[in-house]
């Protein structure tokens, strides 16, 4: 996204919505293709670039981001004086459910000829990892049809009524 593009951006950061929230970190797609070159060891700046093709001011200020909202950290690297790296922190480490998401959802909708480029196993017995599902405590696959919301602890009064008027609209509650 351009300077000029991230201008006109809408901010979402007055809403009181997870989603919303999250997007405002993480929502411009280079971050999470930064986020995902971490996930791949990935560490050095030009490495990253490289892999990309982002141009070095766009990179630049991603990372400066990423790193402002604790997602990723620079380190110095040993083997390279006076280099540093970069890699997630405990925050941007709780992304990776979210791009194995992404990845699934691609792998099934968009992969050419149904082919997946590549596939996740559990390293430890070599089974393929399990498509990410919302499940209830039976282990049921819920779909958003299947879930009702409820307000949250954060909850305000526009919060009651978005959740009255979605229970209503998508489970025909009144």
């Amino acid at each position: 996204m351009s300077d000029n593009a991230t201008m006109y951006r809408k901010s979402f950061e007055g809403m009181n919505c997870s989603i919303a929230r999250a997007l405002e970190e993480v929502g411009e797609w280079w971050s999470l293709l930064i986020v995902r070159e971490c996930t791949q060891g990935t560490t050095r700046f030009d490495e990253i670039q490289n892999r990309l093709g982002i141009a070095r001011n766009v990179l630049t200020a991603r990372l400066a981001r990423l790193i402002e909202l604790d997602i990723i950290e620079r380190y110095p690297l040993a083997e390279r004086a006076n280099t540093d790296g970069y890699r997630l922190t405990e925050k941007g480490d709780d992304l990776y459910p979210v791009l194995v998401a992404l990845m699934q959802w691609g792998d099934r909708w968009l992969a050419k000829n149904g082919k997946p480029p590549i596939e996740l196993v559990d390293r430890v017995n070599g089974h393929p990892v399990e498509t990410l599902k919302v499940q209830g405590k039976n282990k049921r696959r819920l779909g958003f049809k299947d879930v009702r919301f409820v307000p949250g602890p954060g909850a305000t009064a526009t919060t009651h009524e978005v959740i009255d008027d979605r229970n209503q609209r998508v489970l025909g509650e009144s």
